[in-house]
């Protein structure tokens, strides 16, 4: 592994540890504020937990290594090859890793009562909610996850100054998928985030539903690759060429009013060495995933 994959590496590992202890810790610390009871206003409080900390997480390290700190991201970005693929399991097991770290963190702070009444925060679907259900609901919350990082933090015709506030909107987006699908799933949208809690969970003798654990990786995958594609596809860059070219005009840039065309529809003037569906795309690789660091 080189220096460099090593220090992106450590970023994401360093990040969910942070995601998991602060965001599955929240659920902790509200089931003893609320002493062993859970309400829809706790649910509220732990969704702006884990916003304020994947914002802060992105600030810190989207330079470093894009701030995954989720398979699901990963796995997405490289679905569309704005990530390279041979790179995805050193992230994967990073973000593992990290997720079993923020897990023990929190046993540290809380002790053993933290498994016994909210089971290190980790995440169950509600009775009856069924396995379909859950998947579905899980791939919806990861569809807006990945549209807010693509738009944001990845395309590169982003609004000017998006890159400010990109943090908290990626942050936000989780907590809305909480707002929603905690009642069902407990709005994971992130198989290490699941993952940390059960692993420490079961060492300490905890009952963790691994039987739905499936769950958690299906659906945010399913739903980010979706995304990732849908992405792609529906924001596809386009120029604006003329119906008629009006007389004196030099090309599309004079006129004023035009339809849209794909760009493989126009002449190349980006030169025949650049790949043309790079060209056409309109996301590329994340702060931090080109090389530079």
């Amino acid at each position: 592994m080189s220096a460099h994959l090593a220090r992106r590496v450590l970023a994401e590992l360093i990040g969910t540890a942070l995601l998991v202890f602060f965001g599955a810790g929240s659920v902790v610390a509200a089931i003893i504020a609320g002493d062993g009871r859970l309400d829809y206003a706790g649910l509220g409080v732990i969704g702006l937990s884990f916003g304020l900390v994947i914002a802060i997480v992105w600030y810190a390290f989207s330079r470093t290594s894009g701030a995954h700190i989720n398979p699901a991201v990963s796995i997405a970005l490289a679905s569309v090859r704005r990530f390279p693929w041979r790179d995805v399991p050193a992230y994967v097991v990073a973000q593992l890793v990290g997720a079993v770290l923020g897990a023990l963190l929190i046993v540290a702070v809380y002790g053993r009562r933290a498994t016994e009444i909210g089971g290190l925060g980790l995440t169950a679907m509600s009775p009856g909610a069924g396995y379909v259900k859950g998947v579905v609901a899980e791939a919806l919350g990861t569809f807006l996850l990945l549209l807010a990082y693509l738009s944001l933090a990845v395309d590169r015709r982003a609004p000017p100054g998006s890159a400010g506030p990109a943090g908290f909107v990626i942050g936000f987006a989780v907590s809305a998928g909480m707002f929603v699908l905690g009642p069902i799933t407990g709005g994971s949208l992130n198989p290490a985030r699941t993952f940390g809690p059960y692993v420490v969970n079961s060492l300490f003798d905890g009952l963790t539903p691994w039987r739905e654990f499936w769950v958690y990786v299906v659906g945010p995958v399913l739903g980010g690759v979706l995304a990732a594609l849908g992405y792609v596809v529906v924001a596809r860059r386009v120029r604006e060429v003329p119906e008629e070219a009006p007389e004196g005009a030099e090309g599309a840039e004079g006129a004023s009013e035009g339809r849209q065309v794909p760009p493989e529809d126009r002449p190349d003037r980006d030169g025949p060495d650049r790949d043309s569906s790079d060209r056409d795309s309109p996301v590329e690789h994340p702060r931090g995933d080109d090389g530079r660091g």
